[in-house]
């Protein structure tokens, strides 16, 4: 039992004695640890506490870029075998440990010394939802649900807003991958935001990129969840066109148009990566599925969401349109090329030409997981990025500035994710790395002493959240 007042001061100075954030990835990992275990035995708590570690970890994640993970993890492989590294980036605490010198168990260790505490924090929140959801091996759906509203409660809250996090949105992820019902009722969460006029446009425009990126990237998610999805939002983007085509608002503007053109490049990522599940099986009933959707119309329309969309997603779009005749892009893409102005910029060094690739700052949030400890709980539900052999893409012959497409990922590169960026996952090493990473005395990421069970890939029965 706890003083019913304990909820009104505890949680300041839970808050208050928060560790650094540049501490040690073991200070980081007791203090979080024991975080959650006040969580289980105080509920009322949970909501808040959970809210105060995510705050920290997304601290970390948006001070650790991808394009710089990327770099310093690259950089190590190359020089595994030569030099070995004295010192390590962000040295601003004498606790600081290498993760060079780290023991974790399955020596998922990642170099970059921000994107290691990370990791080991995203290793023990993935744990925790798992412990809490599952009691004696089996999901527990009451539990679940009422995790779950505490969950997307902290989502709206702190990660919505967040613009460019790559790996903390993905305790949402995880936990949708539980159920089949959980995941649409997250689609149907983003899908009220995206479409409710009275919610702030950059917060629109941010549940249209959730919503096509977990789309595109969800494994667990089925085809018919897929088409329901877009039933919603292509005549959403159809009755937009209605009220914006004949009236003096009709031309391309991302101020304006901001939540019609992610809502579209949201379209478009989907039908990109879900084409063929919705092909397959039956091509003539698919084929008229994509044609219901009268998508030329959308291209068509005089908001031109193609000159605001990214140009490789654009570019894998009317590839694949073009090979179904569906709609054929090219003619308005070579007029949106040679319509985009180039940029004068001055500068110490000189005068520089540019051209803005990403009008709409976009981030696709289910971007691969560059995270490998905790990478491996999300590696068999992700869907990657498979290179198709059968669809010429055409790509403008254009300049683009270096630098211009740090935070896309390898499907905008035009590659297949390297197999290092996640670990995969053996049938028994799922126990493994749900322990500490670090070997010795560390606290046991277990919150209710239960029996774990592998993890639910796809659930089809459904519930009510």
């Amino acid at each position: 039992r706890y003083v019913p007042s304990t909820s009104r001061f505890l949680m300041p100075i839970l808050s208050d004695k928060f560790p650094f954030v540049q501490k040690s990835s073991r200070t980081l990992e007791c203090y979080m640890h024991n975080l959650l275990r006040v969580s289980v035995y105080i509920p009322d708590l949970r909501r808040d506490i959970i809210e105060l570690i995510i705050s920290k970890m997304l601290t970390l994640d948006v001070s650790a870029p991808r394009s710089e993970i990327e770099e310093v993890e690259s950089g190590a492989q190359q020089d595994a075998n030569g030099a070995s590294q004295d010192d390590c980036l962000f040295d601003m605490d004498e606790e600081e440990d290498s993760p060079l010198d780290s023991s974790r168990p399955d020596g998922a260790v990642m170099v970059h010394p921000v994107a290691e505490r990370l990791d080991m924090m995203m290793t023990v929140l993935l744990a925790y939802i798992k412990d809490i959801c599952h009691v004696n091996g089996s999901l527990d759906i009451e539990k679940t649900k009422a995790l779950y509203r505490d969950l997307v409660s902290v989502f709206d809250k702190v990660v919505l807003p967040t613009h460019a996090s790559c790996h903390v949105q993905y305790y949402m992820f995880y936990l949708c991958s539980f159920r089949l019902g959980l995941a649409e009722a997250f689609l149907d969460h983003l899908w009220k935001m995206l479409h409710a006029p009275n919610q702030p446009p950059v917060l629109r425009q941010a549940a249209a990129g959730y919503m096509g990126s977990f789309m595109a990237r969800a494994k667990f998610l089925t085809v018919s969840t897929v088409k329901a999805c877009l039933d919603l939002l292509v005549p959403w983007l159809h009755l937009y066109i209605n009220s914006q085509d004949s009236g003096s608002k009709a031309f391309c503007d991302v101020n304006l148009h901001g939540s019609f053109y992610t809502a579209c490049q949201a379209v478009f990522y989907t039908l990109i990566f879900r084409h063929n599940a919705i092909l397959e099986g039956n091509m003539k009933k698919g084929l008229a599925y994509l044609q219901g959707l009268n998508l030329e119309r959308i291209v068509m329309c005089q908001l031109n969401p193609l000159r605001v969309c990214l140009p490789a997603v654009t570019n894998m779009f009317a590839a694949i349109t073009r090979k179904y005749q569906l709609v054929f892009c090219y003619t308005i893409i070579e007029r949106n090329n040679r319509n985009l102005l180039p940029v004068v910029s001055n500068s110490t060094g000189g005068n520089s030409v540019s051209t803005n690739t990403n009008p709409l700052d976009t981030f696709f949030p289910f971007d691969p997981y560059l995270l490998k400890s905790s990478g491996k709980l999300i590696e068999p539900i992700y869907q990657v990025w498979e290179e198709p052999s059968d669809c010429m893409i055409h790509v403008p012959k254009k300049k683009v500035r270096k630098g211009s497409m740090e935070e896309e990922d390898d499907f905008l590169h035009g590659g297949t994710p390297h197999g290092d960026s996640v670990v995969g996952m053996t049938p028994g090493s799922y126990d493994s790395h749900l322990h500490s990473p670090r070997s010795v005395g560390s606290p046991p990421v277990s919150f209710l002493h239960i029996s774990k069970s592998p993890l639910l890939l796809t659930v089809t029965s459904m519930f009510q959240i």
